[in-house]
């Protein structure tokens, strides 16, 4: 077994941090800092507790990631005393102690290299998310609400704040649709690599005869609309339904006209929102929506035209991006990035960052390779 080379090692870390380093601006970084404590000292902040949110959250995030990069140099530092100390005293212990930290501070580096990758025009934002059960009928429903079930544990799981904006619930189990707004820094950076189709291999608990269904999903996941974007949409453009909520019981709930449908004529997006109490919320919410949708159409026809002026026209990669398989063996396989694991369970549970920074760094060769092919 040949012998670990510390230097080699402890080198790659020095330079894959200075990269970073670089990447995030640190002068960049405590300027913004200095700019968000300034805004959330302001004695009127919390008079929008919506933006006083935002400024604290964004507040939060960058000064965590500072502390992180400060941490991984000095880090890099202390394991090369370490290093340096058991090679003086020839000792085992301390020099495998040493080799574990070296590991620990890759992986660390390995999961901030992922915010440099963060850099479509919209990645800094929150993002709006949509789940609908495709085909495969009654299971289809019910794996679009374990779906649900997995985004929403997600971003509990890393501290981020979601918030159900619609559901519609389905006649025998699951869901039709549902949407989700999750506020945090980079929300729509990460999630917007899970957007597309994915499938459920299983037996099917609501066959009698315990037979193996297949069923899909999509999810579509758009960057939360901001005032800067002026995406004008005149009353002509749009028809508006209202309705009664649906869904479990509750006050208010098929007794009120409270749930709102908006249809834009020109492209025929449909837009429905039911969970906030009144019905002008809820026709606030669901503008808000289609603002959000319009601007990544607008965004997509954008990038469209470019190619086409490139002479660039390649088959997209196809709509199954994930296979979630429980039957007759547990394997959940993203077949964009090729990253796979057998923990069915902890996938379900929320546990699904390494997909999403394996997506994360496909996104950014595919934007790297379309770049280098547009210049040639």
């Amino acid at each position: 077994m040949a012998e670990f080379d510390f230097s080699q090692a402890i080198g790659e870390a020095r330079a894959k941090y200075e990269s970073i380093a670089k990447a995030l601006d640190v002068d960049r970084l405590k300027a913004q800092i200095q700019d968000l404590e300034v805004q959330a000292s302001a004695p009127g902040l919390w008079d929008d507790p919506e933006n006083a949110q935002k400024v604290t959250s964004r507040l939060s995030a960058a000064q965590s990631q500072l502390k992180r990069l400060d941490s991984a140099n000095q880090r890099i530092d202390d394991v090369e005393t370490l290093v340096e100390l058991g090679r003086e005293e020839d000792d085992a212990d301390t020099l495998a102690e040493a080799k574990s930290e070296i590991g620990s501070i890759r992986q660390d580096l390995d999961d901030m290299e992922i915010q440099t990758l963060l850099d479509g025009e919209y990645d800094e934002r929150s993002a709006v998310v949509t789940i609908r059960s495709g085909a495969g009928g009654v299971d289809a429903a019910d794996f679009a609400q374990m779906l649900l079930r997995m985004y929403l544990r997600w971003a509990e799981r890393n501290g981020f704040k979601a918030k159900m904006m619609d559901t519609s619930y389905a006649e025998e189990a699951g869901i039709k649709s549902a949407t989700f707004q999750v506020d945090a820094p980079y929300a729509y950076g990460r999630l917007s690599v899970e957007g597309g189709t994915h499938r459920l291999v299983r037996i099917s608990p609501f066959d009698n005869q315990g037979r193996r269904q297949t069923s899909f999903a999509a999810v579509e996941v758009v960057p939360l609309v901001e005032a800067t974007d002026h995406i004008d949409i005149p009353d002509t453009d749009i028809r508006v339904d209202t309705y009664c909520s649906s869904g479990p019981g509750g006050q208010g709930v098929n007794t009120t006209y409270s749930a709102v449908r908006i249809t834009h004529l020109p492209t025929g997006i449909v837009v429905t929102m039911q969970d906030e109490r009144s019905q002008i919320q809820n026709r606030a919410a669901a503008m808000a929506v289609l603002q959000s949708r319009l601007l990544v159409l607008r965004h997509e026809e954008e990038a469209k035209k470019k190619k086409e002026l490139a002479g660039d026209i390649k088959a997209s990669w196809g709509d199954q991006m994930r296979s979630y398989v429980l039957h007759p063996y547990q394997m959940v396989k993203d077949l964009r990035t090729g990253y796979e694991t057998s923990q069915t369970q902890a996938v379900f549970d929320g546990d699904i960052n390494a997909f999403i920074e394996a997506g994360i760094r496909w996104r950014h060769e595919q934007r790297r390779a379309a770049a280098e092919e547009a210049e040639a």
